[in-house]
């Protein structure tokens, strides 16, 4: 395989992104990721490795249809079983944890039903929480579960987007009024105007995207122990964001932060599941505290899939106006989402859908847009935000239209887009939808994509293979993806998740250098990122630094990982608290030396004459005086050796990178089989701390996008039932299907922060679908036919090509 870890610099400017600290070894450079070596040993300490004095687990009766109305819970019979300790309802767990609903003031209208953490009355989907046994094991807990006898009659059920708001269909909350979410419009004007010009070519097509979710490889998982003495709660957990977290147990239960921590060690793998507050979350807090023990719940496989979030259910009417001439001059879309009964908490479920209308047609230099969205609720698992969040749909649907034009011109694909692009010396330049773009690279990601892949050989060789009845496409993407959000996300609407990060560092007495941050480790690197960056920053060896995260009691308040903000946020955090660390550092060193500091340089964990290199004393003696001799020291010095800083990013919205991919496939058109031959990805993720982790990120990105693409989806029966909700039927990209992903950069670094990083987590699964599906109907472009709902399987290629 072909996996270059090299970054090259932006080809366009020439010269190497400056070093943003005094002596740079670190950044920019390839460190296997921290705790690699532990994992794979069996070291890790995952949420279910914890064992706590009188721990007990938590099952849970869930609804088995789409919509009922809850009768009777006799439950006898189950607190009979020899090691259960109580069976507990909704009613009763109401009593402890208030209601909640989801929805965010600048989201105007949207709407939602309050949600508990048991159904009551009723239950809105198949798998929603009903009643809890608690028990002695958790094998005895899913025994109580087996002996419950609830009645329940089954109510009808609202399962499809297209008639959610038809005048007779069933209301799921009929307190709400309809099934709408939310909705939004948007338009520029203009669009009518484009389409009715002498000139225009238009291209419109519908695209059907199937729901998915999130299959991690540690199913969600916690233990809450509340501790009745100290009156403290403590929640072990496999969250992306432990501060949230415990701020919605603060309020759900009427708590303060000082009776609350959350804990979050190893976790396997997040993906945005992780990220959200599920009611079976609130239900397992709410019987420790009931209980006064530690309560255990830990979701087995066929539990995810019918409570974990699902995601990207969308019907959409894409237009797109170009002239003869080949210039962009509009798209139009309009799509209908579903998310579930409810609006998911905290975040919301109208996230995702408002993503698609901002960011379709993001990368291109139209002005007229006009877009409209529909979110309607219905009777299946809720949806909310999955690695990506609008990102690949918005992506998929520009990028196909794109390529229906390029076609429809007779224009080659990347031609057809290096007219079209927002250029590369426009920025800082504001998209259609409204968007503020700081600095993109759109240009120089075409230029490396068509030099990576050998683009004009790739089409030579697929002519010559078309004479042989060899169907092979390639499939160009262009992306834009958001990071490293600002209080616009989220706190502007009212909820209390936190866009600011802090980062710690403490110089030990050794000399060891000690990072706590408030963004968690969820196997995507970030100690080794910030490892990385406090070594260049402060001056130490990268094996002289550690790094705690994922503790409220412990680390520096903070928003946690979602959103690709991991390192533009906190890796700029850790950056600023590392250059006054240094600072204080050398005056201390001043102090014992009776040297001026300005001829002193932190190398390495040595302080040095900066003329003559002279190493004058390493950080364990220093750390030695400063601790223990203090009193040798001046009067006038106070070693602080602990600094902790914040940052949150205020000059834009969000920082958007860019990129594109390109997919390289071929189609049997007897079978409708689709092979993946090769896939290439060109990232601008502004400066790159860690090449080798950057290029894990895209990798996996691209993996779970080609899911998206080809394999995955959530499949209801008529009654609202998931029939496919198991590993042997719901179909995950493996790795012998996988194709070489070739991984190259760009490097535009955002002037907001002095890192200069920005996101590179998701742009591969935001790219991944577009590039796929356009690769597929390249393929097919000689039968006249294409193929537009994800996920493409050989049963829709055979239909589009009239075989079946």
């Amino acid at each position: 395989m072909n996996h270059p870890t090299e970054v090259p610099t932006r080809r366009d400017l020439g010269t190497e992104l400056p070093a943003v600290t005094e002596d740079q070894r670190h950044i920019g450079v390839a460190h296997p990721r921290e705790g690699v070596r532990r994992l794979a040993q069996g070291r890790g300490q995952y949420v279910d490795d914890i064992e706590l004095p009188r721990l007990a687990h938590v099952a849970f009766w869930r609804s088995p249809v789409a919509h009922m109305r809850i009768g009777a819970i006799d439950r006898a019979a189950a607190q009979a079983l020899p090691g259960v300790i109580a069976v507990v309802t909704g009613a009763e767990i109401a009593n402890l944890c208030k209601p909640w609903v989801a929805t965010l003031a600048h989201l105007a209208g949207i709407k939602s039903a309050p949600q508990y953490p048991l159904a009551i009355e009723r239950a809105t989907w198949q798998g929603e929480p009903v009643v809890a046994v608690v028990a002695e094991t958790r094998a005895r807990a899913e025994d109580g579960v087996a002996l419950l006898q609830v009645d329940w009659d089954e109510l009808p059920a609202v399962l499809d987007t297209e008639t959610a708001l038809d005048a007779d269909t069933p209301l799921i909350h009929p307190e709400l009024g309809d099934n709408l979410c939310f909705e939004r419009a948007l338009d520029t004007g203009g669009v009518d105007e484009a389409a009715a010009r002498a000139d225009a070519v238009v291209f419109e097509e519908t695209y059907h995207f199937g729901r998915h979710t999130g299959v991690t490889l540690e199913p969600r998982c916690q233990i809450a122990d509340w501790n009745p003495g100290d009156r403290k709660l403590t929640v072990y957990h496999s969250q992306q964001a432990p501060h949230m977290m415990q701020d919605l147990y603060c309020r759900q239960f009427e708590l303060q932060e000082h009776q609350v921590r959350v804990i979050c060690r190893d976790v396997g793998g997040s993906f945005g599941i992780n990220v959200h507050a599920y009611p079976d979350d609130f239900a397992t807090v709410a019987l420790s505290l009931m209980l006064g023990r530690p309560v255990k719940f830990v979701a087995d496989r066929l539990e995810s899939f019918v409570s974990d979030i699902h995601a990207r259910e969308h019907r959409i009417h894409g237009r797109i106006v170009a002239s003869k001439a080949g210039e962009i001059l509009a798209f139009e879309i309009d799509d209908l989402t579903g998310v579930g009964p409810y609006s998911m908490f905290p975040r919301t479920s109208g996230i995702e859908g408002n993503q698609v209308v901002t960011l379709t047609g993001g990368p291109y230099k139209h002005r007229a847009y006009r877009a409209r969205l529909q979110v309607v609720f219905q009777n299946k698992v809720p949806t909310c935000q999955y690695r990506g969040v609008g990102h690949p749909i918005a992506c998929a649907v520009t990028e196909a239209l794109v390529d229906g034009m390029a076609g429809r011109l007779g224009l080659d694909p990347i031609v057809f887009r290096q007219h079209n692009v927002i250029p590369d010396n426009a920025y800082p330049a504001t998209g259609a939808s409204g968007i503020k773009l700081e600095v993109l690279s759109h240009e120089a990601c075409l230029r490396e994509a068509q030099r990576l892949c050998d683009y004009d050989t790739l089409r030579a060789e697929q002519a010559a293979l078309r004479q042989q009845g060899v169907h092979r496409g390639i499939g160009v993407a262009a992306l834009i993806e958001l990071t490293n959000p600002s209080a616009a996300f989220y706190g502007v609407g009212g909820a209390r998740i936190a866009s600011q990060d802090g980062a710690t560092l403490r110089l030990e007495p050794s000399g060891v250098l000690t990072v706590l941050s408030g963004v968690g480790e969820q196997g995507q690197g970030a100690e080794a990122v910030f490892a990385q960056i406090a070594a260049d920053a402060v001056g130490v060896a990268l094996d002289r630094v550690r790094v705690i995260t994922g503790d409220t009691d412990v680390t520096p308040y903070g928003g946690g990982t979602w959103a690709s903000r991991g390192t533009g946020i906190g890796g700029e955090a850790v950056l600023l608290a590392g250059r006054v660390l240094r600072d204080n550092i050398l005056a201390v060193a001043e102090a014992i030396l009776k040297r001026d500091r300005t001829g002193l340089r932190l190398r390495r964990g040595v302080v040095i004459d900066e003329a003559s290199g002279q190493a004058l004393l390493d950080l364990a003696e220093l750390g030695r005086i400063a601790y223990f001799r203090s009193d040798t020291l001046p009067a006038s010095c106070t070693p602080e050796l602990m600094v902790t800083r914040h940052y949150a990013q205020r000059d834009y919205p969000f920082i958007f990178t860019n990129g594109v991919q390109v997919s390289h496939v071929e189609v049997d058109v007897d079978t409708g089989f689709v092979k993946l031959l090769r896939h290439w990805a060109v990232e601008d993720c502004g400066r790159v701390i860690n090449p080798m982790l950057v290029d894990e990120q895209m990798r996996g990105a691209i993996v779970q996008g080609i899911g998206g693409a080809l394999f995955e989806e959530c499949l209801y029966d008529e009654g609202g039932t998931l029939s496919n909700g198991n590993m042997a039927d719901y179909l995950v990209p493996m790795a012998g299907e996988m194709p070489d992903i070739v991984i190259g950069h760009v490097q535009s670094p955002t002037r907001s922060s002095q890192l200069g990083a920005k996101g590179a987590g998701e742009a591969g699964t935001a790219g991944a679908p577009a590039a796929v599906m356009n690769a597929i109907n390249d393929a097919l472009a000689p039968f006249g036919v294409r193929v537009s709902s994800q996920p493409i399987t050989p049963e829709k290629i055979l239909r589009a090509l009239g075989r079946i």
